[in-house]
């Protein structure tokens, strides 16, 4: 598939600084597949891997006040290997995915964003995010093609066409692949979404971990920056924004509990180039430790991305049911933001520390909280 045709294409944008998505990733159906390939596969629902714990989704909306929670799952058991990648399903799983979503969307009336995490790659999650074979590589007969990631896009919005509360996220943390197939990829994704007649906010991510700081810069080894493609992206219901992660520790990998980058100087190149071609970004995965360092470092960050009119939404990493005593990010010790839990020490874990210290001061009184999931 060949782009060289397209044209950049601006997507509609507010002209007011908005925060309209405030809340927490909820990780779990990724889970259970790490060591040898076919590991897990497909799993067993609460034991290998799950989703969402109903009460801790009611204690984020209804006393933390949130509206936006990004929902991972494995494309793997999704579409398992037997079928390959398309518009075939495991419809168990799907159903328990779904079951978590609509929970989240039409229950709780909040937003879901949907989340294949797999790195855009499919086949072999066992060592991710390296594992797998990268979806469109033409010289891997084991890889997916561009256009099966557009059949598979085109049946899961389809099965989610009448939830206006759900967002599509393309997939999670592209890297060390051609950066003209991230966009060739992701353009295919939003092909098959509007195909299946679903509007909802699309996000899409770039190359290099789609992170914030290097959006602008060449990565891997050697890919072309995100800054060079991602505006070729074309959507004719004008409702996708880019997908962004951004840690904040020395190698913005999230597995320090110390934060020393400081987000509003990493993230002015990536501010300015969303200015240049009137896009919307969302900061869909970040994190820090329990310590002051990291707490002021995330208020620093959350306040920057509520003064600049270019980020739309965030979702911090990461609550979910079965991480126990173990830590999503940023230290041994920091423990998970799922309700209830402690870190691996017995003591209180991020949900009681880290998030009233610097996430909970810094959601919106005004997010959205009504009609279908957009730019606005």
């Amino acid at each position: 598939m060949i782009l060289s045709y397209f044209t950049p294409y601006l997507f509609l944008a507010a002209a007011w600084a908005k925060i309209l998505y405030a809340g927490v990733n909820e990780s779990g159906g990724e889970f259970g597949v790490f060591g040898t390939p076919g590991t897990g596969l497909p799993g067993r629902f609460g034991v290998n891997y799950a989703f969402i714990n109903k009460s801790t989704v009611d204690i984020f909306v209804d006393q933390e006040k949130i509206n936006f929670f990004r929902v991972t799952f494995l494309m793997e058991r999704m579409c398992p290997l037997e079928f390959g990648l398309g518009s075939k399903f495991n419809e168990t799983y799907f159903d328990e995915y779904a079951d978590a979503v609509n929970y989240i969307t039409l229950q709780k009336e909040a937003y879901a964003l949907i989340d294949p995490h797999n790195y855009m790659r499919y086949n072999d999650p066992s060592s991710q995010p390296f594992s797998g074979s990268v979806i469109g590589n033409t010289t891997d007969p084991t890889a997916a093609t561009t256009r099966q990631f557009e059949e598979f896009w085109n049946e899961l919005a389809r099965r989610f066409v009448h939830n206006p509360r759900v967002v599509f996220g393309i997939n999670n943390e592209p890297h060390d692949m051609p950066t003209q197939l991230v966009l060739e990829n992701n353009q295919a994704a939003i092909n098959g979404i509007r195909a299946a007649g679903a509007q909802q906010l699309i996000l899409a991510p770039g190359n290099g971990f789609t992170g914030g700081h290097a959006w602008t810069q060449v990565t891997g080894n050697g890919d072309e920056p995100s800054s060079d493609f991602l505006n070729m992206l074309h959507d004719p219901a004008r409702n996708t924004a880019i997908d962004v992660h951004e840690y904040l520790d020395i190698d913005f990998s999230g597995g320090h509990d110390e934060c020393t980058q400081p987000a509003p100087s990493n993230l002015a190149n990536l501010t300015t180039w969303l200015q240049e071609n009137h896009l919307k970004a969302v900061i869909s995965e970040f994190g820090g430790g329990n310590n002051q360092n990291c707490f002021d470092f995330i208020n620093e960050m959350l306040t920057y991305l509520a003064a600049n009119d270019e980020y739309i939404g965030w979702s911090i990493w990461a609550a979910g049911p079965i991480w126990g005593t173990s830590s999503p990010c940023c230290g041994a010790d920091t423990g998970s933001l799922e309700p209830g839990m402690l870190n691996d020490l017995g003591q209180p874990n991020a949900f009681s520390t880290l998030w009233p210290a610097a996430v909970r001061p810094n959601i919106p009184k005004d997010l959205k909280r009504s009609g279908i999931s957009s730019l606005l």
